[in-house]
């Protein structure tokens, strides 16, 4: 858990005259910073910088996420392998954080679950699953793609065992963190695993409450899809660390209206005080700063025409979002968005 001296918390004008106020003002901030931040108002994603100055990346790094994938900026990698999930499975706990909602590997573990290859170039183990969704169909997910917010996103969490001890070490560091992005999507087939989550919502209602969650496989929760974006960004809550390696999948999760309904009934407070929705807990769009988004998506060279053509990183490649995403009406949103096989496709 982070802390500060009391020099860099707040100027002393702040407290009055009172040292005695301050040393313990002082003492509760360093002793709940993961209470000091919310998605909005004056502890939200503009000020988390400012909240604590071991977070400055928030404000000043270059390297930030989430990000708008832009297809006609994405570029063409052949030598992206597919990632790589084990398939053994694993139990946890789920938490409502007052933030988020968060599923967290018991600490208890035996067989962890590793992550790699992709455009990995280590082992990661996984570590917490992140739910970040909107009070309505039309916003929610904190990737965007071609300006399309989706209803929700899930973010998995996994950390370098190669070179790093746990997650609170990794963060810090290059290469420390692996960040799996997965659009929610609404359906009427929901994930059948992301379904042994969204049953035990009533159990994590408010802020606080947990839940055990048992035997849930993560390369079942992953879509059907070997076709992803990857690039380098940051973890996107405080402390905004700039060790995160980005996958994308080019295809999305389904949940259901009544699953996602259910999402929605999660209260940022205790029962007594419950505040307002757990949702909308989405950190704002980051400026790209010259990175590069790579993909390994090339449907342009497939059966026959694959076999008499090499692609290499320079070859040229376009792609457009699939015009669901930047074409759906408002009344369609309403009802639902319609099935899709991906994210992206080349032009013709």
């Amino acid at each position: 858990m982070s802390t500060i001296s009391t020099s860099e918390t707040l100027p002393s004008c702040l407290f009055g005259s009172s040292s005695f106020f301050s040393f313990f003002f002082v003492a509760e901030i360093k002793a709940s910073w993961e209470e000091w931040w919310t998605y909005d108002g004056i502890s939200g994603p503009a000020f988390w910088g400012l909240i604590n100055p071991q977070w400055n990346m928030c404000n000043k790094g270059r390297r930030q996420s989430p990000i708008n994938v832009e297809p006609e900026k994405l570029l063409f990698d052949p030598y992206l392998r597919s990632l790589h999930i084990d398939k053994h499975k694993i139990s946890g706990t789920l938490h409502n954080t007052g933030q988020s909602l968060v599923f967290r590997v018991d600490k208890d573990t035996k067989q962890h679950v590793n992550i790699s290859s992709g455009p990995l170039a280590y082992r990661y183990q996984f570590e917490e699953i992140y739910f970040h969704y909107g009070t309505d169909n039309n916003q929610g997910s904190e990737h965007h793609i071609h300006g399309y917010s989706f209803p929700g996103e899930i973010q998995l969490y996994g950390f370098n065992k190669e070179l790093y001890h746990n997650m609170s070490e990794a963060q810090h560091k290059a290469q420390g963190i692996v960040g799996i992005s997965l659009m929610l999507q609404i359906g009427d087939t929901p994930n059948p695993e992301l379904r042994i989550i969204t049953s035990a919502f009533n159990k994590v209602l408010y802020k606080g409450s947990s839940t055990p969650i048992r035997h849930i496989s993560l390369r079942s929760l992953l879509p059907n899809t070997e076709q992803y974006m990857t690039y380098e960004g940051s973890t996107t809550h405080p402390g905004c660390w700039e060790s995160a390696v980005w996958i994308i999948l080019n295809k999305p999760i389904y949940i259901t209206k009544q699953e996602l309904y259910a999402l929605r009934k999660l209260m940022q407070g205790s029962e007594q005080t419950p505040k307002a929705p757990l949702g909308n807990n989405a950190r704002p769009l980051q400026a790209l700063h010259h990175r590069t988004v790579r993909t390994n998506i090339d449907f342009a060279n497939t059966g026959a025409s694959k076999a008499q053509s090499c692609p290499t990183m320079y070859k040229d490649m376009y792609y457009k979002a699939n015009r669901w995403t930047s074409e759906i009406s408002a009344r369609g949103r309403e009802r639902g968005l319609p099935d899709v096989d991906s994210v992206f496709h080349s032009l013709p």
